[in-house]
């Protein structure tokens, strides 16, 4: 009994702690430098364009690494659908290797991998699909490929539950009515694997907006996103209600996208497969 109310007790001061850590953010956002109450913070993102330039940078981004994790990862959400359980849980436990090693060991590993000098130049050269090394990394380019690895998973999760729990049934019933291979696909199975679909890209591009290790290191600085910006104010004007308010906007737009979703894709049917 007394475990569980440490439990409780543990949990509550967790949640108490994020509430706490919000309320600060959003009370620092309209502090000035002298501590005093100001809107100067929202007021310079409203007149400066370089904080325009980070949210756009930081949103094509999320938008970008999305849209290559769909490309990437339907396919393979596709494939897994198709195969045995015991097929499937390999396959599976290949796309989640990613989380047995630490975000920065897999970000560097790209670092060293797209290169000039690295192996995925050399074996393009090698198989002729390029002549000379071609730069890779310290730009959007390696980016999106490192930041495409890391979230790879979690579109393919929701997407291959998804389509798992279509009826088999139904597929075969559409091709004994005459439906071609290809009409079977996007007239039935995709929209039956919609939910799924949109229930990773949401997750995807939501976890991306707040990015910072890999953009940094494979953008090289000049993948500028929110919290890359919010690092570089707080290392070099050591202004709090400058960084707190590029956050407090972050968290709004991040909430504003969930309730929109909730609203116009029914979130709930999504998330949790509710009719």
């Amino acid at each position: 009994m007394e475990s569980a109310e440490s439990v409780i007790t543990v949990h509550s001061g967790h949640h108490l702690d994020h509430h706490r850590s919000v309320g600060w953010l959003f009370y620092l956002s309209f502090t000035g430098k002298g501590g005093d109450f100001s809107l100067a913070n929202y007021e310079k993102m409203i007149t400066y364009k370089s904080y325009a330039r980070v949210f756009m940078t930081t949103f094509q981004v999320s938008f970008l690494t999305t849209l290559v994790c769909i490309l990437m990862g339907y396919p393979l959400a596709y494939f897994m659908a198709q195969l045995s359980d015991r097929m499937a849980a390999v396959c599976m436990l290949t796309v989640l290797l990613p989380f047995w090693t630490s975000l920065l060991v897999r970000t560097y590993a790209w670092l060293v991998l797209l290169q000039k000098k690295g192996i995925l130049n050399d074996f393009a050269i090698e198989i002729g699909l390029w002549e000379t090394p071609i730069k890779l990394v310290h730009n959007l380019t390696g980016t999106l490929i490192g930041m495409a690895h890391i979230m790879l998973p979690f579109l393919v999760l929701p997407l291959y539950g998804a389509m798992k729990r279509i009826e088999k049934d139904m597929t075969h019933a559409a091709a004994n009515l005459g439906a071609t291979p290809i009409q079977v696909f996007w007239k039935v199975f995709f929209p039956l694997s919609l939910p799924g679909l949109v229930a990773g890209s949401l997750i995807v591009f939501v976890l991306c907006l707040g990015f910072y290790v890999t953009p940094a290191v494979l953008g090289g600085g000049r993948v500028v996103m929110v919290a890359t910006q919010i690092t570089a104010i707080l290392e070099n004007q050591f202004n709090w209600g400058a960084a707190s308010s590029l956050g407090v906007v972050l968290l709004a737009s991040t909430l504003l996208i969930l309730v929109l979703a909730a609203r116009f894709l029914k979130l709930d049917q999504v998330l949790f497969g509710r009719h």
